[in-house]
């Protein structure tokens, strides 16, 4: 793998994709398409993450817990750790923890988590989600083709391939499902097809309702949705796939859980997970948990605050900072340094330019300049936070691209820059929700910092 931070941006950007990377950017967060446009640095750490999709494809399990600082880079990490999956022809699903998303929980929390991870659940073919259609009729497709060449019932032979899924939990109804769909897809029953969908999606909230639309007698809830993420990683191989990754942002979620018991639950799910992946107990399937070192470290709130959990997640005792361990189940993700932030206005550059040299809007010594300027004004947090750098940055541009006569000189010390405040582990006051602490006079900060806290780097 050549390494991002030393080569130089080359090839022609399309308009949508250029469009859709700098509005999102500007915008402050991190792009839906073409992060690798603007990768830089990281290179030992999505390594380490292709290992564990060799391992994931291979038939084996995989736990990451990806640790950083508030804007140290999780979000693109994890945006970029699924389109390397992608690529390996895996399957991909993604969803941010909230106050009515979580790992285990009761009123269909955990089922809702569970519902927005099949909903995002994206192939190489349709990598911005709601794949899940697609890949139940690949499998169709795969089953039909070969009862074309041996002669056999098409049904007998999706019976056949589904058995091996019934020794699972929640298995039997699995199978029964697809088979319904199957049973749909021949006989033109567009309905029974939705139906199998839904049911797939979690989204059946009674199981009468399922029972008589399908003929099954469970659904997807809070206490089995880990279960149908296991069947869900089978059925892909099935369908012709090499496993599933599964990517769980804003972890420090369950951290700010109030109730005691609501949160240890949680981190139950978590170390349910982590020795699935450890013991072998999980096939063709893949995690990757982001969050802050509080959230993994604090021993009163964070994961090291149950027992187990810290046993299993603590740092090799050998590791300094010199010498990084990446095989273990937690992954650190360290500052960018300034050459690696001025790899990244050269991409930035290209990026505006749509890949065109000739294009570009400042020579190198503005990139330079404009460095100088954000040490001056917010010192080493242009490179350890470099949301508002490269906000900054790309707002220049704007204003150049707009005022062609207009001096880059003039328009670096314009540019209004502060440090990003640090909401690191907010604690929840009490008098909140029993599970949640987003009640009557909880801190506002908490109920967003789903949505703030990662663009503030991107930095792979």
């Amino acid at each position: 793998m050549s390494d991002p931070t030393t080569s130089a941006p080359s090839g022609r950007i399309r308009p949508r994709e250029r469009d859709s990377i700098v509005a999102s950017l500007r915008a402050g967060v991190v792009p839906g398409v073409g992060q690798q446009h603007v990768q830089v640095g990281r290179i030992a750490e999505v390594q380490a993450v292709v290992v564990d999709i060799t391992r994931i494809a291979e038939g084996g399990a995989s736990s990451r817990f990806v640790i950083g600082e508030y804007g140290s880079g999780k979000t693109f990490f994890l945006h970029l750790a699924r389109s390397v999956a992608l690529e390996k022809r895996l399957v991909t699903m993604h969803a941010d923890l909230s106050p009515d998303r979580r790992l285990h929980a009761s009123a269909g929390k955990a089922r809702a988590l569970y519902a927005e991870l099949t909903h995002n659940l994206a192939t190489r073919a349709r990598p911005e989600g709601g794949a899940l259609t697609s890949v139940v009729e690949r499998f169709v497709t795969q089953a039909l083709a070969q009862a074309r060449t041996t002669g056999l019932d098409p049904e007998a032979i999706i019976q056949a391939r589904l058995a091996a899924l019934t020794e699972s939990t929640s298995g039997y109804d699995f199978a029964h499902v697809i088979a319904r769909y199957w049973q749909g897809h021949d006989g033109g029953g567009e309905r029974l097809k939705a139906d199998a969908v839904r049911w797939l999606r979690g989204e059946f909230t009674t199981r009468a309702d399922a029972r008589q639309a399908l003929g099954v007698r469970t659904i997807v809830d809070d206490a089995t949705w880990y279960d149908h993420i296991k069947l869900m990683s089978r059925f892909v191989r099935m369908a012709g796939y090499d496993g599933l990754l599964v990517c769980l942002d804003e972890m420090a979620n369950l951290a700010q859980l109030t109730n005691v018991q609501a949160r240890a639950a949680n981190y139950e799910q978590i170390l349910r997970i982590l020795n699935d992946s450890l013991q072998g107990s999980a096939a063709y399937l893949g995690f990757l948990l982001g969050g802050t070192p509080d959230f993994l470290l604090d021993t009163r709130r964070g994961l090291f605050s149950y027992p187990a959990l810290a046993a299993r997640l603590a740092e090799n005792r050998f590791a300094s900072s010199k010498l990084v361990d990446h095989s273990g189940p937690v992954l650190r993700l360290g500052n960018l340094s300034p050459e690696d932030i001025y790899v990244l206005l050269t991409k930035l550059r290209h990026v505006y330019a749509s890949g065109d040299p000739t294009a570009y809007l400042v020579p190198d010594d503005a990139l330079i300049g404009y460095m100088r300027h954000c040490a001056s004004r917010i010192g080493d947090a242009y490179f350890r936070t470099p949301r508002e750098t490269i906000k900054g940055f790309l707002d220049m541009l704007a204003l150049l691209d707009q005022n062609p006569g207009l001096d880059w000189r003039s328009v670096i010390d314009a540019v209004d820059l502060a440090p990003e405040p640090d909401p690191a582990f907010i604690l929840p006051p009490s008098g909140g929700d029993s599970e949640t602490g987003a009640g009557h006079g909880a801190d506002p900060r908490i109920a967003s910092s789903a949505d703030d806290d990662e663009l503030s780097s991107f930095q792979l």
